[in-house]
């Protein structure tokens, strides 16, 4: 038994479906209450998925952590600068957080990293709404104070507990491994999906990317490979959505930070289920 959050952008409110079982083929639940169907719901435009009903709803239906992905095509556009992958899809990730921007003197934006939580999608692909959730989780992200953090909000929502389960990790940036200077992305495992496996994260380096197709207020698509750690060879982000800082700002200005939402595909590595 589980339980499924929707909510109904016409009139604010938010729903509590409970279901009975899951169907894998169709990665969909069977809702117990009236008539109710999930695809149904789905399909209005108006009706948006909460993003904590990625957990209840996709991954948490499942009795197994994920889905497999290792067949799964990572989104590359077609005759683009981002190479394809070299290796098989380990994981299937929404983040779900914030870029991060200082002021130069200069007065324009420059990167001061990113930090976002990470969920669990794997069994949303080969569906029609993996697309579509980068723009929806968007959506309801930017509705979000901007002093509560992610997993703040998802915590403070009516949700049966075992929903944490669906965090996969953090991404954040740390300083750089090699040089000892700067910073690198990091993408952490070790204290949610794979809590106690120290080698369960990746520190990786941008190798290729594209301006994001959807737009020019979306932060680029990227391939970044490998520097330090065992979970991914390779991290693809793709689908973003917003992200990117405004064109200019006051020199001494405070940091800004911009939300965003994008699809990570890690490729390779040896941390397995």
């Amino acid at each position: 038994m589980f339980y499924i959050a929707v909510f109904d952008g016409r009139k604010g409110e938010t729903y509590i479906f409970k279901a009975d079982s899951f169907n894998r083929s169709a990665r969909v639940p069977s809702l117990q209450s009236r008539e109710f169907s999930l695809l149904p719901l789905l399909s209005f435009t108006r009706m948006q998925l909460l993003i904590p009903l990625l957990f209840a709803s996709m991954a948490l239906a499942v009795p197994t952590r994920s889905c497999d992905v290792s067949s799964a095509m990572v989104d590359v556009p077609a005759n683009s600068a981002l190479p394809p992958p070299t290796h098989q899809v380990s994981f299937l990730a929404l983040g779900v957080g914030t870029q991060n921007y200082t002021c130069t003197s200069a007065g324009n934006y420059t990167t001061a990293g990113a930090l976002a939580e990470l969920f669990d999608i794997s069994c949303l692909y080969g569906t029609e709404y993996l697309s579509k959730l980068p723009s929806a989780a968007l959506q309801l992200w930017e509705k979000v104070p901007v002093s509560t953090n992610a997993l703040t909000a998802i915590k403070s929502l009516p949700l049966p507990r075992p929903a944490a389960s669906s965090i996969l990790g953090q991404h954040y940036f740390v300083t750089n491994p090699v040089t000892g200077s700067g910073i690198s992305p990091k993408w952490d495992f070790t204290s949610a999906a794979f809590a106690g496996n120290s080698d369960a994260f990746v520190i990786a380096a941008r190798a290729a990317g594209v301006p994001a197709p959807t737009g020019s207020s979306d932060v680029d698509w990227l391939l970044l490979t490998n520097v330090k750690g065992s979970l991914a060879d390779e991290v693809y982000r793709t689908d973003t959505r917003s992200g990117q800082p405004p064109a200019s700002c006051t020199p001494g200005s405070a940091p800004i930070t911009v939300k965003y939402t994008a699809l990570y595909w890690f490729t390779g590595g040896s941390v397995k289920e």
